[in-house]
């Protein structure tokens, strides 16, 4: 069954074929000028050829959200990504996506072109995020998260993890709505990886369905995760066989987006996946 996911000006199709989201990272290392720039630069420029490549949206975010990692202040995380995110969404035909859990970033990345905010803490970590979605058009990725990144892996427990990511998630979109956020414009993530040891990751992907019907659709994470890594003995840099796998067997069984760093290896992987579960091609084909 289809369904649409509005964000902006943009309307989304889900059910058809699964949508590819394409990470595009703007953590520089170096805080002076020059470096910002060319950061920015090359992530505009990942950006293009992810589009390029096929993607069906643009994620930009400016800071790690990695086990252990720290927030970045919303002034620097700005700095980092405005200029990005103005820049693709004047050259692309696709959604851009502001990755943040900070409502003055997502109101001042949707000013200049966002028409998707994807938020990890979905508005817990910011009580004004329901609102700065509302006051726009823009979608919103309501995701799972145990904790903060800085301690989300020292000690995750559930009684049930697929009962509670899924009442988390219905209490969110609950929320949202409630703020003046329509459920087309909403999905849910259960945040693999936020918060959960390797069994809490098995049994939500095994039970994703679980999660459809809360809102629009349900984007999914597992792009290079630490959970492929215990299953396959890979650093992280040599996971792109364990991700294909991973969204491969989840192509029509819960999961309506996927967010990926190798976009051209999961179109194409997708494009048998989404074949076989339909019956006929449901990406354009070849020649």
């Amino acid at each position: 069954m289809t369904r649409h996911f509005k964000a902006g000006q943009f309307d989304l199709t889900l059910g058809e074929r699964t949508l590819v989201m394409g990470i595009v990272n703007v953590t520089p290392d170096s805080f002076s000028d020059g470096g910002l720039a060319f950061e920015q630069e090359a992530a505009i420029a990942r950006g293009l050829q992810l589009a390029s490549e096929g993607a069906d949206i643009l994620d930009v975010g400016g800071e790690s959200t990695r086990p252990g990692s720290e927030p970045v202040p919303a002034g620097e995380e700005l700095r980092r990504v405005l200029a990005v995110i103005e820049a693709l969404a004047g050259e692309v035909s696709i959604p851009v996506s502001i990755d943040t859990c900070k409502s003055s970033v997502a109101r001042e990345a949707i000013k200049v072109g966002a028409s998707i905010v994807n938020d990890i803490s979905a508005g817990t970590f910011d009580s004004d995020m329901a609102r700065v979605v509302a006051d726009s058009t823009a979608g919103v990725v309501l995701m799972h998260i145990q904790g903060t990144p800085r301690d989300m892996q020292k000690n995750p427990r559930y009684n049930d993890v697929v009962r509670e990511v899924g009442d988390y998630l219905k209490g969110a979109t609950v929320r949202f709505e409630q703020s003046g956020v329509a459920r087309e414009r909403i999905m849910v993530d259960p945040g693999i990886g936020f918060g959960k040891l390797l069994e809490h990751n098995l049994l939500l992907l095994k039970n994703l369905t679980a999660l459809q019907g809360i809102a629009a659709g349900v984007l999914l994470g597992v792009s290079r995760k630490s959970f492929i890594g215990l299953l396959t003995g890979r650093p992280v840099g040599e996971r792109t066989n364990g991700t294909l796998a991973t969204i491969s067997s989840l192509a029509g069984r819960g999961a309506d987006v996927v967010r990926v760093h190798d976009v051209a290896a999961t179109v194409e992987a997708l494009k048998i996946a989404d074949a076989i579960r339909s019956g006929h091609a449901v990406w354009p084909v070849a020649g």
